[in-house]
């Protein structure tokens, strides 16, 4: 159990490469709309930040989190030389190492320096199949939820006595090799871990009660379920979910619109939720994907490009737009593409140091610029 006033961090991965020109648009330029012949946002429809710039439409609870200063806008986020691969660019972002292949992802660092004794098997918990690379670091435990609701092991076995015996022979098959084997050890322990947290786990939708009615997409339930566990003071403080595809190469902008319906509208319930339980000064919400979108139109999207958006969101955040917003001028371009100016790492670090308390350095990789997003 963990007292109330832990800080916590919400990621939520846009996978697929989120088209940074059509989220925060650049409507007050002309030649937005000279590149853009036919995937753009009409000026009327855009939801103005300032003369210059405004929202997508479809980021309408976004929207009304800035108004209400708790949205910082990072702009112009990358790295140098940037990779236009969907799981090279992603696992950059992951490891934090654009020059070399990284073998520990940055939230697992995060984890462990929470709990360098791994004595929490869900300070990490990711919501979605698989494990993201930036949850991975060897001997850190991270639980991998796919329903929460159903989540746990053996949960159709009505019988309660019939399921202990179940799990008591999976505990032993995973327990019984300690020692003998490096592998078998790694994989005990793997299997000892899901085995405590699945069942941790299952208690958290029973202790939750609200009135904010999210939507039935899998963002906005994954949403949910943050909620759930982090209302349950199970001592989560990593929080991963993703959504997509935002692989926007044709039919962009009926896709894209969807997508930010999704996202927004979860965004905005999950905000209201935390209010609700007089939670929100514990929690901030990170928000990336790997790159941004070439600046002139395919004709029905837009292919891979680079620099990006990303927005963090939260009680305790000063809003506002962070770092320089491109330029689309042709001179200006990388190979037809908006040049990043400001590094990833340079939010990780403010995250890591003026929201966690830690040491960015070790995390991160570097030291790199940060920013003063995060109230004091």
């Amino acid at each position: 159990m963990v007292t109330s006033k832990e800080k916590s961090l919400v990621v939520m991965q846009l996978s697929g490469g989120n088209d940074y020109l059509n989220t925060v648009i650049p409507y007050g330029d002309d030649e937005y709309y000279d590149f853009r012949k036919t995937v753009h946002i009409a000026q009327d429809s855009v939801l103005p930040i300032d003369s210059t710039y405004g929202f997508n439409p479809h980021l309408g609870p976004i929207k009304r989190l800035f108004d209400e200063g708790k949205v910082a806008v990072i702009n112009g986020i990358g790295y140098d030389n940037p990779n236009r691969s969907h799981f090279r660019s992603m696992d950059i972002w992951h490891t934090a190492l654009p020059d070399e292949i990284g073998t520990e992802g940055w939230l697992g660092r995060v984890i462990r320096e929470i709990d360098p004794k791994g004595e929490n098997v869900l300070t990490g918990v990711n919501f979605g199949r698989g494990l993201p690379r930036a949850l991975g670091v060897r001997g850190v435990p991270v639980a991998s939820v796919g329903n929460l609701e159903t989540y746990g092991l053996f949960t159709d076995i009505e019988d309660e006595e019939t399921r202990n015996l179940a799990l008591r022979a999976f505990a032993h098959m995973y327990g019984g090799v300690q020692g003998k084997d490096p592998v078998l050890d790694f994989l005990g322990q793997t299997g000892t871990d899901a085995l405590k947290g699945a069942d941790i786990l299952r208690t958290a939708p029973q202790q939750y009660s609200s009135t904010i009615e999210y939507a039935s997409n899998p963002i906005s339930q994954s949403l949910r379920s943050v909620a759930q566990v982090l209302f349950a003071d199970l001592g989560t403080r990593v929080f991963y979910t993703q959504h997509g595809s935002f692989d926007t190469h044709s039919g962009e902008l009926i896709s894209h619109a969807k997508l930010w319906d999704e996202v927004s509208s979860g965004i905005g319930d999950f905000y209201d939720d935390l209010k609700e339980h007089g939670r929100e000064d514990e929690v901030i919400i990170l928000v990336f994907s790997e790159f941004g979108r070439r600046i002139k139109d395919n004709g029905s999207g837009t292919d891979h490009g680079s620099g990006g958006v990303a927005f963090i969101i939260g009680s305790e955040i000063k809003g506002g737009m962070y770092g320089q917003y491109p330029s689309i001028k042709e001179a200006d371009q990388l190979e037809g593409d908006l040049r990043f100016n400001n590094d990833f790492r340079s939010t990780y670090s403010t995250i890591i140091e003026s929201w966690f308390g830690m040491d960015a350095i070790p995390i991160v990789n570097g030291s790199f610029e940060k920013f003063d997003f995060v109230s004091k």
